[in-house]
């Protein structure tokens, strides 16, 4: 194994220490980057292994559990990043506007491309068939469901969740000295950790009117009123706050109220300038995942690709990249970016869900993506996801109805999945599939029933029940079944077009720079 180690401008950084573990092989390694950054393991054993790299001034760099094979190597390039202050602690900046420059990270790319506006529209663009165009949509919704930023913890604290003693010890000091600054403010900021962010208002209040200079008492206000939802309150917050300091997680906290409020072209700007004043994991994956969810997946694509290019141990922005390939209709692109990020963590079933939901929408599977799903299945043998997804890879790869070794595979992993989780609705669907191939109808109408049982909305089963139906020779049933199905389809589409024009689309336009190419 080897690499070379990097800041965030790409630039090599001798002197880095790089730690390389195998629990299982009760293994540490230890070597020193060269003047090159260059750095190199030896004679490795078949072994799951972690990667960590330390630098003084820069933050700690750690790649999640990998597997290294049998004679294989692999090259992992490393990208510090250097430190920044906490802005809780950070002294006060005195700015008026946004138009004052408050010192950018110098290795932040500057992005090649403008958000102008946004429109509504029922036409969600995109590339393919309605099946790949619904696909992209929900995988933008799933990426946007990876934040692990929120109102909620838009910036970590380090406060404890506070226990009940240390609960009730506040609320005495609080009872008995009620100007007590400290005592309302560690009160208030500990039961907005611990998601009681209603309860926290009223200390956080007082605290703030006892000392209403004070950053950090203010800053949990605004966050408590944004969990409670009152908006309007917390946005004012922000503001009042931004009017003397400029830091990263007041204008992430400020997107979060804005993309709630429903003013998402404000939103987008703001997780924009909190990723380019602190361009932490989060800043910057929130912002990818805010122009992916527009559709706007070029810009998305760019911000994703710089995002993997600092954190290359982050399998959410690989996820993030892969989604935004698959917006932009780059389909192999995207599978080798999610097999990327399956690769960082193959026990994680996430990256596997993208996998099988872009399989899904397109005619075709690849070996690539059978030999993940093959994976996830050996790590996990008793998940119902693992064991359908395979299934799903075998069937796209079959060559041909006559290939009854791979379809008694198939049916095994289809039964497999029912039985681990009878619910699975899409499991039945394919088990009626395959009994209309083999020309066992009752147990096809058996199967496709099961599925609308579990999922009454699933259309596609109606329809393949209204044939089966026919193919058996009840006409009644079928012409009833293709009625249903005739009617959820307009209501299908009507709900689309309802959610289509929720969204609203981001304007954007790309500067006169290359498209970012693949990392």
């Amino acid at each position: 194994m080897s690499g070379v180690v990097r800041d965030s401008r790409g630039q090599p950084i001798g002197g880095a220490v790089i730690h390389l573990e195998a629990k299982d092989e009760n293994l540490s390694l230890q070597v020193q980057a060269d003047a090159r950054g260059g750095y190199s393991f030896a004679a490795l054993h078949e072994a799951l292994y972690t990667l960590r790299a330390e630098m003084a001034g820069y933050a700690e760099f750690t790649l999640p559990p990998f597997f290294l094979g049998a004679q294989e190597s692999r090259d992992i390039d490393v990208t510090l990043v250097a430190k920044i202050p906490s802005s809780k602690s950070a002294p006060s900046k005195s700015v008026s506007s946004k138009s004052v420059s408050v010192g950018a990270p110098e290795f932040f790319d500057h992005p090649q491309f403008t958000v102008a506006g946004v429109k509504d529209t029922t036409n969600l663009g995109g590339h393919g068939s309605d099946t790949v165009v619904r696909t992209q949509a929900e995988l933008a919704r799933e990426t946007v469901s990876l934040s692990a930023t929120g109102t909620n913890s838009s910036v970590a604290t380090g406060v404890p969740a506070p226990s009940a003693k240390r609960e009730k010890h506040l609320r005495e000091e609080v009872e008995r000295t009620p100007g007590n600054f400290d005592a309302n403010h560690r009160l208030g900021e500990e039961l907005v950790e611990e998601g009681r962010a209603r309860d926290a208002i009223p200390y956080l209040e007082r605290a703030a009117a006892l000392n209403p200079a004070d950053y950090g008492s203010a800053y949990d206000l605004a966050r408590a009123n944004a969990e409670v939802s009152n908006y309007d309150r917390a946005r004012q917050n922000v503001q009042e706050l931004l009017v003397h300091r400029e830091t990263a997680e007041l204008h992430h906290l400020l997107a979060d109220i804005e993309e709630k409020i429903g003013d998402s072209l404000a939103a987008v700007h703001e997780y924009q300038w909190a990723a380019e004043l602190d361009p932490r994991e989060a800043y910057l994956f929130d912002w990818g995942s805010e122009l992916l969810l527009h559709r706007a997946p070029e810009p998305a694509l760019e911000v994703f690709t710089q995002g993997n290019r600092l954190y290359r141990g982050s399998e959410r922005m690989l996820m993030g990249l892969g989604a935004a390939w698959f917006a932009g209709g780059s389909y192999e692109q995207a599978v080798q970016r999610i097999c990327e990020a399956s690769d960082l963590d193959p026990g994680d079933p996430a990256p596997y869900r993208f996998l099988g939901r872009m399989q899904s929408a397109e005619t075709s599977s690849s070996n690539r993506l059978m030999e993940k799903f093959r994976r996830f299945v050996t790590l996990q043998p008793q998940n119902a996801e693992a064991n359908f997804y395979y299934a799903m890879s075998l069937w796209k790869l079959r060559k041909s109805p006559a290939d009854t070794r791979t379809l008694s595979e198939i049916e095994t992993l289809l039964h497999r999945t029912v039985e681990l989780d009878p619910r699975f609705a899409a499991a039945h669907l394919q088990l009626g599939i395959l009994g209309t191939e083999q020309k066992d109808y009752l147990k096809a109408i058996l199967e496709f029933e099961l599925a609308i049982r579990e999922e009454p909305q699933m259309d596609e089963a109606h329809y393949r029940l209204a044939h089966a139906y026919r193919l058996n020779g009840d006409e009644d049933k079928a012409k009833a079944e293709f009625n249903i199905y005739e009617a959820m389809s307009k209501e299908a589409a009507e709900r689309q077009d309802r959610e289509r024009h929720e969204i609203r689309q981001f304007v954007y336009t790309l500067r006169d720079q290359p498209r970012p190419q693949t990392p």
